[in-house]
């Protein structure tokens, strides 16, 4: 939820709340999401002026953000999405986390990741390199000190989310694609709220997230998509490599990719679909939301012990 309200000093007269139109003020809610009291009083003190509301309001915001983010600080945050982004030659997978399931359910954190996942692919579409396939991967500092178009890093962006739904959060970790040459990008997150008629440029977010670079022929999405879904399902360690990777006598423990048994079709191996279908995965990453938070726990428990 938007925070509930700013310190006393804006606090409305009944009087001052006469001086706002109406109008100003239903378009600056709808706007922001800001409250009806706040809403009012950046009105007043900017004589309707709509613009420069909005821009108090999250200067306010902003700051309030800042303070709630340090007392913070410290809470453990161990829910959260993975947004995936593909666009073009671009690929962008980011894990946000927070406090709550219930928050990770909100919009406004949900924007946040779409925010932050556009701003990794804005950086990875920057990189001049030589080659087929660019792969990169950022940790939780180096994104925060990323800076968003409006100039601000993506920290002050956090700091705002976190004044927003009133409980910590934090940029974990991305990994960002860029591809070269005949080598595609695919992407997808499970579970899905709802089906997406395209998945270029659109940030799915889920639990669980997959980025495959690969090269074909053929563009069959369908085909794709259940690689992503394999990928995040059976949570291969390697792609591997006929000739050189054998498969191992019990199907359940295997961990090379092309030797699995397909999700989708558990009668033939993943090698053997991509056979079929003329289609060589390069590359691939894969993310499960909170994963890293348990694995930091585990070598706490480990040292303390």
């Amino acid at each position: 939820m938007i925070f509930q309200k700013f310190p006393r000093f804006l606090h409305i007269s009944r009087l001052a709340m006469a001086s706002v139109e109406k109008n100003a003020l239903a378009t600056l809610r709808k706007k922001t999401g800001y409250t009806f009291a706040n809403c009012k009083k950046a009105l007043e003190l900017h004589n309707n002026d709509i613009k420069l509301a909005e821009k108090w309001l999250n200067e306010q915001a902003q700051s309030m953000g800042w303070s709630k983010a340090t007392k913070l600080a410290q809470r453990v945050t161990s829910q959260g999405l993975v947004g995936v982004l593909v666009r073009g030659n671009i690929g962008a997978m980011v894990e946000v986390n927070c406090e709550t399931d219930f928050v990770a359910r909100n919009e406004h954190f949900k924007i946040f990741l779409d925010h932050v996942s556009r701003v990794c692919a804005q950086y990875t579409e920057l990189t001049q390199f030589d080659g087929d396939l660019w792969k990169s991967g950022f940790e939780a500092e180096a994104l925060r000190n990323l800076k968003a178009p409006d100039g601000k890093s993506l920290a002050d962006h956090l700091a705002l989310l976190i004044g927003t739904v009133g409980e910590n959060a934090a940029i974990r970790r991305a990994i960002c694609f860029k591809v070269n040459n005949d080598l595609k990008l695919s992407g997808y997150a499970h579970p899905q709220a709802a089906s997406i008629a395209s998945t270029q440029n659109v940030t799915q977010v889920g639990k669980y997230g997959a980025i495959i670079a690969f090269r074909s022929r053929h563009q069959d999405e369908e085909l794709q998509k259940n690689l992503c879904q394999h990928i995040i399902g059976l949570n291969p360690q390697k792609v591997g490599e006929e000739g050189k990777d054998e498969p191992l006598s019990n199907k359940d423990d295997e961990t090379c990719l092309i030797h699995q048994e397909f999700l989708v079709d558990e009668g033939k191996t993943v090698g053997e679909v991509l056979k079929e279908s003329s289609l060589e995965i390069i590359d691939y990453q894969r993310y499960e939301c909170g994963e890293v938070a348990k694995n930091e726990e585990l070598e706490q428990a480990k040292l303390s012990n």
